[in-house]
């Protein structure tokens, strides 16, 4: 299975709240490695999962042997790195011979071969490929995919239907030719919404080994994933701005308080934010996706945007429109500079908390 990792190093740094000059990163296919306890930037994350697909879609040493540099700006600082090294590796086996499948696997090849990305794959890998696979039957109502837990397969829909939901919002339903669980699949962490069999379903599922594989073998394979998943996030994103829209209500255990407050900054939205939290109520304001003030706890502003942000259990509910007074009211501070902070103080919360708990053993 091939492998990809690419090293970076800060040449040049301006007020990044995190990182300085000579520090080291590593990006590869399943993760974002920081510099040693310092804290993972948001924007950072954002900005290198676009950057992965452009490793992923040409020769990672021919872009290093071109020097490029990158950079991640958007909150109060500046960062600039350069790929060092690259390590990129694929075993394949010598002298394979040719694969004959047997008459169920080739019944399953005639189901699938019209769909998207099965026609991209060459009919010698396309047989190994379909010996690996497991078809299964999702029965209708059981989740195929739970939000918040680890999936290891990628599915193609054979027959049924699927919806995909986030808590409240209904993102898309997926039909026959269609994959799901592409998105934490790829990215190696939990899933960020749940699918559910509309009805009886048959699905094709590919543990990860064995898709790495091929999509690491196979440029056209890494092209369409790559275009599915932008087009993913176009989709959820939409889906998660219609319901904004109106009035949107949810649980912290399904969308944390970061999360929460990204979203509304990202869709410039303007209303109050209300909290049911295990302390009592809180408030944030938004105007245009900038905070102008919150309360929490008997704390106002920058602290109550803390406290907040520290709390994982209670419910939320947004509600559109501020008073003319409100609408005048200056903003609290820079968002991201507000949001990094925030985070910090919880890390560093949770930090002291388990080596208080070590410290009594």
């Amino acid at each position: 299975m091939k492998s990809l990792q690419v090293n970076f190093e800060i040449i040049e740094g301006n007020r990044c709240p995190f990182y300085k000059v000579g520090d080291r990163l590593i990006l590869s296919d399943k993760s974002l490695s920081c510099p040693g306890n310092k804290a993972t930037c948001l924007i950072l994350v954002r900005e290198m999962t676009q950057l992965l697909f452009r490793f992923l879609a040409a020769k990672p040493d021919d872009l290093i042997a071109a020097k490029p540099i990158f950079n991640c700006s958007g909150c109060t600082g500046l960062i600039k790195f350069v790929p060092i090294s690259t390590s990129d590796t694929l075993a394949i086996e010598a002298g394979a011979k040719p694969v004959v499948l047997e008459s169920r696997e080739q019944e399953l090849l005639e189901k699938i071969r019209l769909f998207p990305l099965i026609q991209v794959i060459p009919d010698d890998e396309l047989k190994e490929f379909i010996r690996r696979c497991q078809q299964n039957i999702v029965h209708e109502g059981a989740l195929l995919i739970h939000k918040g837990e680890a999936n290891a397969y990628l599915y193609f829909i054979i027959s049924g239907q699927v919806l995909v939901i986030d808590g409240p919002v209904v993102i898309t339903t997926l039909g026959s030719g269609e994959i799901c669980g592409e998105m934490s699949y790829l990215g190696g962490e939990v899933a960020g919404a749940s699918v559910r069999a509309l009805c009886d379903t048959e699905v094709l599922a590919v543990s990860s080994e064995d898709f790495h594989f091929l999509l690491h073998k196979l440029p056209a394979v890494q092209m369409f994933m790559a275009s599915l998943l932008a087009k993913r996030l176009t989709r959820v994103n939409r889906a998660r701005a219609e319901d904004f829209a109106s009035c949107m209500q949810g649980r912290l255990q399904d969308m944390a308080p970061a999360e929460l407050f990204q979203v509304f900054h990202m869709n410039s939205k303007t209303g109050v934010l209300s909290f049911d939290l295990p302390h009592g109520p809180g408030k944030i304001s938004f105007r245009e996706g900038c905070i102008i003030n919150a309360h929490y706890r008997a704390q106002e502003n920058e602290e109550a945007i803390f406290a907040i942000l520290g709390e994982h259990e209670g419910t939320y509910r947004f509600t559109i429109g501020l008073s003319p007074q409100e609408m005048k009211a200056a903003e609290v501070g820079d968002f991201m500079k507000l949001l990094m902070e925030g985070i910090k103080r919880v890390d560093d919360a949770l930090e002291e908390k388990d080596e208080s708990l070590a410290g009594n053993h």
